[in-house]
């Protein structure tokens, strides 16, 4: 079977057995397809790969002047293949001793709860500001990620007995969780389901929460992008803020407030607790202020 049968094969098992977003798929398909035209010019099937070739491959993204982050990608792809090809194909696994280049790991960038303040009262009171205050509130309140928040239907809104209103989340591989919806949130929610998104969707059948006004179909990732920045600017923060700081800004207010962080594991969505620990590395100043202030010994 020829390299780019093996990997069609691949990005179909990522798809419909792993349950990968289209996202990850296709940015398994264009690193994977980098290797392949490396292994065309050498003349080799992927049974033939040997380690030596794997850090020729890697050379070459070097000098490529890519980032660490993108070799480290690459390398992460290249294992998940072979490991595949390993467990479909009978093909050796050459890559359990190619290890991604370490990478220091980034403080997320949180806002303060005054700039996310200015942010929702940046909108105005026309229908694109009342929807684009729905969509930041619901952002800041549930910590979802901007695809996740663009693929909410309005059916994923609900009420539990107890009267709380909480959201239906679809995260990545296809899983499922449910976040408790703030007072502010479920009031700028209502406000835009009352008096704007009828007037945006131009089919009674549309299931999406938030609607483009003018195709009067569901909003895009990057639409929603757009509204964030947007909010930003006018809020006069001086840096680049995307979606993923509210969801930053969520996890690190919550643990600052002093929820425990296998709860908020579990609002984000992480598989694994290790994932959010980043974030307490975020309030480590609240703690250090606390202790220089607390401690006897610590001056």
């Amino acid at each position: 079977m020829v390299n780019s049968e093996l990997l069609q094969i691949f990005l179909n098992h990522c798809a419909i057995e792993r349950g990968l977003s289209k996202n990850s798929v296709n940015a398994y398909r264009r690193d994977l397809t980098k290797f392949l035209d490396f292994l065309e010019n050498e003349r080799l099937n992927l049974s033939e790969v040997q380690m030596e070739h794997l850090v020729g491959f890697t050379k070459i993204l070097r000098l490529s002047n890519l980032s660490d982050s993108t070799i480290a990608r690459h390398t992460v792809a290249l294992r998940s293949f072979f490991s595949f090809l390993e467990k479909d194909q009978k093909i050796a696994n050459v890559t359990k001793e190619l290890l991604p280049p370490k990478i220091p790991k980034r403080l997320p960038k949180a806002l303060t709860v005054d700039e996310v303040s200015a942010m929702i009262d940046s909108c105005d009171d026309s229908p694109s500001g009342i929807r684009n205050r729905a969509i930041i509130e619901t952002l800041y309140a549930t910590g979802a990620r901007v695809s996740e928040v663009v693929a909410l239907d309005i059916d994923d809104i609900s009420k539990s007995e107890d009267s709380i209103i909480t959201v239906r989340v679809r995260g990545k591989g296809g899983k499922q969780r449910l976040v408790p919806l703030g007072s502010f949130a479920q009031q700028a929610i209502d406000q835009y389901l009352v008096r704007v998104r009828p007037i945006f969707v131009k089919r009674s059948q549309e299931t999406a929460l938030f609607i483009n006004e003018n195709a009067g179909t569901r909003l895009s990732r990057q639409s929603t992008w757009s509204v964030v920045s947007d909010a930003a600017k006018r809020a006069n923060i001086k840096r680049d803020i995307s979606p993923h700081a509210l969801r930053h800004s969520f996890a690190t207010h919550l643990l600052d407030g002093g929820a425990d962080i296998r709860v908020v594991q579990e609002l984000l969505g992480h598989s694994s607790v290790t994932t959010t620990q980043i974030y307490t590395l975020v309030t480590i100043d609240k703690l250090r202020e606390s202790y220089i202030n607390s401690h006897p010994r610590s001056k």
